[in-house]
């Protein structure tokens, strides 16, 4: 018998003892994960992944052990990944982590920036002074040298300019909101 009869009868063994090996596999993947059609799917993955390694199975050695063991380290291995994923199956929790697209908000600031440039000095100062800084109307005053209803009537004169330049609809902006777009200007 030739060397490579000898091989070829060594392949057709290996190939056997895989099949033979089939049924036990599949047990013990049921025993794992308890579910029939997942462990179909564990036994065909190890024998794909031992397929792929027959090169370092060492001759003369437990086919059977080592096939267990690579389906063992398959389970093990999705076991651990599947435990840092957060079951979602029908996608509502990944819609929530949708992120709005940051370019619309660096346009919206331009704009926002642009407006506020338009203002007139004194509404521009009232308004970064009240809304973004968060001083009272009378410490504003103070610092403008004016009266503090006329510090309010430049604040709301800013807000209602500031709405018109930017086409938001018309009504009160609440001073938060005018805080945290202010609050980027003055970093600037």
């Amino acid at each position: 018998m030739s060397a490579e009869e000898s091989s070829s009868n060594d392949g057709q063994t290996l190939k056997n003892d895989l099949i033979a090996a089939i049924p036990s596999l599949r047990a013990f993947a049921v025993s794992l994960c308890g579910n029939p059609d997942r462990a179909d799917d564990l036994v065909q993955e190890t024998l794909v992944k031992a397929w792929g390694s027959l090169a370092s199975f060492a001759e003369g050695t437990n086919l059977t052990a080592w096939l267990f063991t690579i389906l063992r380290n398959i389970y093990y291995s999705e076991f651990r990944k599947r435990r840092r994923e957060a079951p979602d199956p029908d996608g509502a929790a990944a819609a929530k982590l949708v992120a709005p697209e940051s370019q619309n908000a660096h346009m919206d600031f331009l704009d926002f920036r642009e407006a506020l440039q338009k203002l007139p000095l004194d509404q521009r100062e009232a308004l970064i002074l009240v809304a973004a800084s968060g001083m009272s109307y009378e410490e504003a005053a103070e610092i403008c040298g004016c009266a503090p209803g006329t510090m309010k009537s430049r604040v709301n004169r800013a807000r209602n300019r500031l709405a018109e330049l930017m086409s938001l609809p018309p009504g009160p902006v609440r001073d938060g909101e005018t805080r945290a777009a202010l609050s980027t200007v003055s970093r600037d």
